[in-house]
This record gives C-alpha cells, sequence and structure tokens, in this order.
C-alpha cells in the first residue's frame, strides 16, 4: 500500500512548526527520522493531511551533559547516543539499551522525539525514559511544558502529547559514578522489538545495601512503568543470591502481561523473572570491575 496525499512543510523555527501543526488540528503529524513514521503511513493507519519535517529546526540534535544531567535533543538520532563517549560514564544504561535498537540502518535515522512520540511498550527509549525518572519536554500553542516520562505514556502508541505539540528532548538525572546497573533483553531476532526487556539501577548506601532501585520493564505490559514492588524487595538489602532471586520473584508476580502472537502471558512473566535475575546479576558484577 501506499500513504495517502499529503502537503509537506520543512519549516525553519520551531515557532513555525508549532503554528503549522496547531493551524491543520489533528490532521497534520511532525516527521522527525520517519523509522516508525514511514511505515505506519504507508499501511494506512494514519492519513495526515500535512507532513512537518523537524530536521531544520536548530538546536533540536545536540547532546548535552552537565551537572544536571543528559539532555536529549528531540532529533538525536540513535548512532549519535552511540558515538558520543561522554554517555559512557554519563548514563551507561541508556547507551546500552540503545545497542538492541533494531539494526545500524535504522539507528542512522531514528530519533529521540520519534520513539517517544510513537509510544511503542516494546521500544527501548520509553523503557529507558521510566526507568530512569525522565522528564520530557514539549512545545506547543500554549507554550513550553515538561511532562514526567511516567506519566507520557498512556498505553501502546497513545501519549500526553496534546494537539499541536512537539516533544523537544529528553532530560535525563545526574548519573551516580558508583552505580550499579544492568539492561536485558530478549526479542526473536536480534533487531527486533522486545518480547521483555528489563532496564534497571541501584545505589548503595553507607553499609553496602541497595537504595534507590529503579526497576523498569519494556514489552511485557502495556506501557513502561517501573516495578515498584521488586524495588521495594530490593532496597535496604545487601545484594547476594538470596535477594535477587527474591526480587525477581516479586517482579513476575507483580507484572500484568499481554497475550499476543508473539507470546503467552506466561512465558512474558517468566522472561521477567529471568531477566530481573540476569540484569541485578549483572549489575552486582559491576562492583568488583567499575561502573562500565
Amino acid at each position: 500500500m501506499k500513504p495517502t496525499p499529503f502537503d509537506y512543510a520543512s519549516p525553519a523555527t520551531l515557532a513555525e512548526a508549532v503554528s503549522l501543526l496547531s493551524a491543520r488540528d489533528a490532521n497534520a503529524m511532525p516527521i522527525a527520522g520517519g523509522q516508525s513514521l514511514m511505515p505506519v503511513l504507508a499501511f494506512r493507519l494514519a492519513a495526515p493531511k500535512l507532513l512537518v519535517d523537524l530536521r531544520r529546526i536548530p538546536g533540536l540534535n545536540r547532546i548535552e551533559t552537565n551537572s544536571e544531567g543528559v539532555h536529549l535533543g528531540a532529533m538525536v538520532r540513535w548512532r549519535d547516543i552511540e558515538d558520543d563517549a561522554r554517555l559512557d560514564n554519563a548514563h551507561p544504561l541508556l547507551k546500552a539499551a540503545i545497542e538492541h535498537v533494531a539494526h545500524y540502518q535504522i539507528r542512522n535515522r531514528g530519533t529521540i522525539g520519534g520513539s517517544l512520540a510513537h509510544a511503542d511498550p516494546a521500544a527501548e527509549l520509553p523503557g529507558i525514559a521510566v526507568t530512569c525518572d525522565g522528564i520530557i519536554n514539549a512545545a506547543g500553542p500554549n507554550g513550553a511544558r515538561t511532562i514526567r516520562a511516567a506519566e507520557f505514556f498512556l498505553g501502546p502508541l497513545s501519549t500526553a502529547l496534546k494537539t499541536g505539540e512537539i516533544i523537544t528532548g529528553l532530560q535525563l538525572s545526574p548519573w551516580s559514578v558508583a552505580r550499579r546497573w544492568g539492561f536485558e533483553e530478549i526479542s526473536r531476532r536480534r533487531g527486533d522489538f522486545a518480547i521483555t526487556a528489563i532496564g534497571l539501577f541501584y545505589d548503595t548506601d553507607a553499609a553496602g545495601r541497595a537504595a534507590n532501585t529503579h526497576i523498569g520493564v519494556i514489552g511485557a505490559c502495556r506501557r513502561p512503568h517501573r516495578i515498584a514492588e521488586a524495588e521495594a524487595a530490593l532496597n535496604g538489602c545487601a545484594v547476594n543470591d538470596a535477594s535477587i532471586l527474591a526480587a525477581a520473584k516479586v517482579a513476575a508476580t507483580a507484572v500484568d502481561p499481554p497475550e499476543d502472537l508473539h507470546a503467552p502471558a506466561r512465558y512474558r512473566r517468566a522472561l521477567v523473572e529471568t531477566l530481573v535475575e540476569r540484569a541485578l546479576r549483572q549489575a552486582a558484577a559491576r562492583s568488583t570491575r567499575g561502573n562500565t
């Protein structure tokens, strides 16, 4: 199939882009890398009358690292993240997750803003944004606003963006150099969307016990979210075989996976337990050889 006919605009400023989108109400869509949107258009799952290309808008393709954390502009590509050596220490969990995104051809074009706006529950970036308490920046006809990632994703392909709004970036909090982290994913083939993935991190208190644990699940639920029950099970504990297995078991009982053609719910639930265990063991091993 081919897309339905549409007009095309390539504005030079953010204000112009917002104006174009607002003027067409719900009949206009922004396009960034197009790796998710173009297949949707080809299958006629969406039929906008206008596409607003964001590639000429200055400032949206920058990665900034400072005392406030990591800021990723909406037009930052996966390849930009892979190639930025600062992120090896500034946010290694983000870098590890991006290695699982599709194939290098897609990573050359796909963008931060496009992935967040598409809101596929099996995509890595939305999961990392939620796991790491990310803040999504948006601009619209009523000005700029920030949205907590935990409140941004409403369900599969559904977000809190309002008509005429454009994602401008993602802010991630500063990363502790002593933080332990892990990322594990299962997909049918390398580069496919995750059947289930787990991204997590924890800090340690003065006694070496886990604190500030964040465990995020990708692909096994209708939207990315943290598994609060498993986080609570690990916090305050020494990270060892017993606490790892206990947290993993709690995680499996806390999720409510969907049934689909890729995997039954019971399989995804089993994957959650296995991947939480693997990711926690991966994280614990970093304590003896640094954070990379």
